[in-house]
């Protein structure tokens, strides 16, 4: 058995007042109560920790050693209490996300300082890889979150909607105006740039059009990064389905064009994903909440 916080509250009290009479009334109870209350943290100890007189009590050497640790307890309890009613002074806590490099560099990066205004508690740290390795990573325990478009099919995963995601079908403007794609046969006449064969991002175009239509490009060239492809797009090096925030500046500015721009591309959306039973998943709930405002950059 333990010593109790309120026995060792009528010690602390016995020590600061004259008499046990004056420290019952401090700690708010009879005499009789107060004296049992020592007379049990005594036997609990096994050792006599005050000296009476008629007149006053006081500590003996036991009682002199145990009253610092008494008061430490005390003040240690009082701050078991302020920590859970006050949510400002939470104990801090770390996170680990996953993301691909392009969304990572261009969105959740340069949200890092606000998250950690918002919640200087929370310390979140980032894991670059492609979807399959970070979910794998996932899945091990080895990051606790994942912020990606895949679709969630595995059980034990858990995820929160975060942004849709659109796509669109573009070619740099002079490559589009020197060599049109406005009918399925000129696709023979470029060069299509994708991730890799496993995520091919034509597919999207290819779910927007009935039938089960082939698309023969002279060329398809896997560049394995989204990053990697827009820059080849901007180069005229070819044409490409990319995500709508990644090339909105240059469809803005007039540097990439739409190409066949009345097929209406089907939106993916973008998700925080972590294993079920997290202990976390409280946090990362309320995360999920704030990244859902942050516009996509």
């Amino acid at each position: 058995m333990l010593p109790d916080i309120e026995s060792l509250r009528c010690l602390v009290a016995a020590a600061d007042h004259p008499s046990f009479r004056a420290a019952a009334r401090n700690v708010a109870l009879s005499p009789a109560a107060f004296g049992d209350r020592i007379k049990r943290l005594e036997e609990l100890l096994g050792a006599r920790l005050f000296e009476r007189t008629t007149r006053r009590v006081t500590l003996t050497l036991e009682g002199e050693r145990l009253l610092p640790e008494a008061r430490a307890c005390l003040q240690l309890a009082q701050r078991c209490m302020e920590v859970v009613r006050d949510p400002a002074d939470a104990a801090p806590f770390e996170l680990t996300l996953g993301t691909r490099f392009e969304l990572g560099m261009s969105w959740l990066t340069p949200a890092l300082p606000d998250l950690e205004r918002e919640r200087p508690e929370r310390h979140l740290h980032l894991s670059f890889g492609d979807t399959p390795a970070l979910l794998e990573q996932l899945r091990q325990g080895n990051i606790d979150a994942v912020v990606s478009s895949a679709r969630i099919t595995s059980v034990g995963l858990d995820y929160a909607r975060l942004h849709d995601e659109h796509y669109v079908f573009v070619a740099k403007k002079q490559l589009a105006a020197k060599v049109p794609l406005r009918r399925r046969e000129h696709c023979a006449q470029h060069t299509l740039l994708e991730l890799n064969r496993e995520l091919p991002l034509f597919r999207y175009f290819l779910d927007a059009r009935a039938g089960d239509e082939v698309w023969a490009f002279r060329r398809v060239k896997y560049l394995g990064s989204i990053g990697p492809v827009r820059a080849q797009v901007l180069e005229g090096a070819g044409v490409a389905v990319l995500p709508l925030y990644f090339v909105r500046d240059a469809l803005r500015r007039g540097r990439l064009v739409r190409l066949m721009p009345r097929v209406t591309l089907p939106s993916d959306c973008f998700r925080l994903i972590w294993r079920t039973g997290h202990p976390r998943s409280r946090e990362l709930h309320e995360l999920a909440g704030t990244l859902s405002r942050r516009p996509l950059s």
